[in-house]
This record gives structure tokens, sequence and C-alpha cells, in this order.
């Protein structure tokens, strides 16, 4: 039986970020959508007024928390506060599961808020797989690691990325968060391929896909969250989709934030998309079976 079997992690559809732009229309006029991914971060303050619009939006939507700061992949103890947080932030909206970033984002207690990227080699994996152990213990519900983006890579490096996530995933039992677009971006910036990436991860662990735009900045690639979902992110989306299945799918735009119609509209041709390929692969199998 696979991750997603034995955790009963559901389908949730098609869900955007809920962010703050948009977030009294949200709570206002219960627009159609599926569900929505909070940054896990802004929600950890006890009262306030962030509390109450997740007590209003978990009223009429899943949520499912989403963070930027564990820091699974550092050199410090995991934060014990943190972690203490995200968990009661779990609890409180009844989340299917919560995820964060392959990375580190500090050292020595200074937060440099970014996602930086680790060597991926097998001192590395015997560290992370450990940290991602004793998280998913602690938080009561499963926890899904995301393909983060990178822009360098580490000569101490002795694993392909894929290569590397996979056997984290199956060690440490946990999800996988995918993130087509990262996925993109550094098959771009690093030269590698994309869908050979996609084909090596274990589909039964994928919990969630990510969908997001980049800029383009002629060298390379930047993961901005700032525009429409590329043509050839949507390819590889179908393609994560013909071996994952029926996978909750988040469009990701965090920067240059557009009116809820475009956000909306951005969800629906993913929609779409998913909708056409499970039906093409639903099809297949079918065909398949009767010969």
């Amino acid at each position: 039986m696979g991750f997603r079997q034995r955790h009963a992690i559901p389908d949730l559809g098609v869900g955007v970020g809920l962010r703050s732009p948009h977030v009294a229309h949200v709570l206002r006029a219960r627009p159609a959508m599926d569900w929505f991914e909070i940054i896990s971060e802004n929600y950890f303050a006890d009262g306030g007024v962030q509390r109450a619009n997740l007590e209003r939006a978990v009223a009429s939507y899943p949520l499912v928390p989403h963070g930027v700061s564990l820091s699974i992949g550092g050199a410090d103890p995991i934060d014990e506060d943190h972690l203490a947080r995200l968990r009661a932030l779990a609890a409180r909206i009844r989340a299917p599961w919560c995820s964060d970033h392959l990375c580190w984002t500090g050292y020595a207690g200074v937060d440099v808020h970014d996602l930086l990227p680790i060597p991926f080699n097998r001192a590395t994996l015997d560290h992370v797989v450990e940290r991602v152990r004793r998280v998913q213990g602690e938080l009561g519900v499963p926890f899904a690691l995301e393909n983060a983006s990178s822009y360098m890579e580490y000569e101490a490096s002795t694993m392909a990325e894929q290569e590397f996530l996979a056997e984290l995933a199956e060690r440490a039992d946990c999800g996988i968060l995918l993130d087509v677009n990262n996925v993109f971006v550094s098959a771009y910036n690093h030269g590698f391929d994309a869908e050979a990436y996609i084909d090596a991860i274990p589909a039964d662990r994928v919990v969630q896909i990510h969908l997001a735009g980049h800029t383009d900045k002629g060298l390379y690639l930047l993961d901005t969250h700032s525009d429409h979902v590329r043509s050839e992110v949507i390819d590889l989306y179908r393609r994560a989709l013909r071996r994952c299945g029926s996978v909750s799918t988040l469009v990701e735009w965090d920067e240059s934030i557009p009116s809820w119609e475009v956000l909306s509209n951005e969800a629906a041709l993913a929609r779409s998309v998913r909708d056409e390929t499970l039906g093409s692969a639903s099809k297949e199998a079918a065909w398949r079976a009767s010969i």
C-alpha cells in the first residue's frame, strides 16, 4: 500500500494560495475554489486578525499549511517552538498534511529568509532522513517535502536531486510535494532532463503538485511566482499527472499578485488540464486492461 493510501491523503482538486490581497474577497464572497494553501508561519501567532481570518476560512474551505523556514536540511537543531506551533496549526485547521522545502534557511540562529540548496550526497541524506523522521513523528499529520528551485550546485554532490529526494522519501517515510515549475527551472539552470526527473519520483509519495510562473533572465530562470504558468511547465504537469494520478494541485502566484479573476482563471486552466489528462489516463488504463 502506497503512502497516499496508508495515510488516506485526499485529492482536494485545484487550489490557490490564500494571499492578503484576496483574503477579504474570499471571506466575504466565498468564491468557487477547491482549496487554499496557507503559509504556515503567517499563522503561528496567537490571536489577532490572522487567527480570526483563519477560523473563517477553514469554515468554508480545506486549508493546507506550507512552510518556508523549518530548515530541514540545516545544521542547527530543529526549532522546538516552530515545530510545536506547526503541530498546533495543523490540528487547528484539521490539515490533511503539511509541507516545507528540502533546503536550509539559516545557520547559528540567523534566518536568511531564503530557500538555500543542500549538497546531494550520502552524508546529507542520512542527516536529513533523521530530521524528517522526527518532524513527521511529532506533527500528528503526514509531512511532505518540496523540491526547491536552485541556482547553484555543490562540488560535494554525488547524487542527482531526484535520486536524493526519492530515497529520502522512502527512508524517512514522508510525502513529496512535487513542484513542477521548480523542476523546470532547475533543469534549465543546471542542464538536466526535467522529464527524467519527473519519471524518477515515486508516484505514490506525491501528495501535492505545485504550478507557478517564473521569470526568464536569459542565462538562467528565476522562480518568482509572478506570472502565468508557462506551456512547458503545463506539459511537465501532464506528465506528472499521468504518473501520479489524482493529486491535489496548487497554483502559486506570490509576486505581482493579479486580480482574483485572473488567479481563478489560472486555477481553472490547471483544472481543465488535470481533468483532460486524468480522463485520458483512465481511458488508456481501461484499454490496456481489456487487451
